[in-house]
C-alpha cells in the first residue's frame, strides 16, 4: 500500500477556487495602480458597519452551527457542516477584502465643497447629452458606487471627464459608441453637518 493512499482527506485542498485572492469577497473591481481609495465617510462607515456585522454576529453563529453540525457524524455527506464550511469561507474572504480596503480607505468629505461649482470627489452633478437627454450622477468611491442609485464610481469614464469641470463647461465623453458632447447643468454637495 502507498502511502499517499492513506493520507487523511483533511490534508488535501477542496478545489482551487478556495485560494485566497486579494479581490474575492468584493464584487468592486480592484483598484486601479497607483491611486487611491477614496470614500465618503457614508460609505466608509456603511462598510465598516459591514465588516463588524460579520465579525461579531454573522461568523459566531455559523461557527456554531459547524460545530454543531460537525457532532452530527461523517462530515463528507453533512449538508449542514458542508454548507457552514463554504460559508465560513465567504465570511473569511469578505473580511479580509474589507479589511485590507477600510486600511487604505482615505475619507474625503464631500461637504467641505457645499455651494461650489466646481466638480470634485462627492459632486451630484446633472448633465445633458447632444441628443437632449439629461442624466444626473454622483461620484463615489469604488467600494461605495451604487449604480441603480446613480452613483458612479470616481475611475468610471463619465466622473473622469466631469472632475475638475464647472457648470456651463462642455465636455467631450468617450464612449464605446465614440465620441459624445455633454454639458453639465448643475454640480451640488451634501450640506455640512451643523456642529454639535
Amino acid at each position: 500500500m502507498l502511502l499517499f493512499e492513506t493520507m487523511s482527506k483533511a490534508f488535501t485542498r477542496e478545489s482551487d477556487a478556495d485560494e485566497d485572492d486579494d479581490d474575492a469577497g468584493g464584487s468592486q473591481p480592484p483598484l486601479p495602480a497607483g491611486t487611491r481609495n477614496y470614500m465618503t465617510p457614508k460609505g466608509y462607515a456603511r462598510l465598516r458597519d459591514e465588516l463588524l456585522t460579520l465579525l461579531d454576529d454573522e461568523r459566531p453563529k455559523v461557527v456554531e452551527a459547524v460545530h454543531w453540525a460537525a457532532k452530527n457524524g461523517d462530515r463528507s455527506e453533512n449538508g449542514d457542516y458542508l454548507y457552514g464550511k463554504k460559508r465560513l469561507r465567504e465570511i473569511d474572504r469578505r473580511v479580509r477584502f474589507l479589511t485590507k480596503r477600510l486600511e487604505i480607505a482615505e475619507v474625503t468629505d464631500p461637504s467641505a465643497h457645499y455651494g461650489g461649482e466646481q466638480v470634485f470627489f462627492g459632486a451630484t452633478i446633472t448633465y445633458v447629452e447632444d441628443d437632449g437627454k439629461e442624466r444626473t450622477v454622483t461620484i463615489k468611491g469604488i467600494d461605495e458606487a451604487q449604480s441603480q442609485l446613480g452613483e458612479v464610481s470616481w475611475v468610471s469614464p463619465i466622473a473622469r471627464t466631469l472632475l475638475r469641470s464647472r457648470i456651463g463647461d462642455v465636455l467631450k465623453l468617450e464612449t464605446p459608441a465614440g465620441q459624445r458632447e455633454i454639458e453639465v447643468l448643475s454640480v451640488s454637495y451634501p450640506a455640512p453637518d451643523a456642529p454639535g
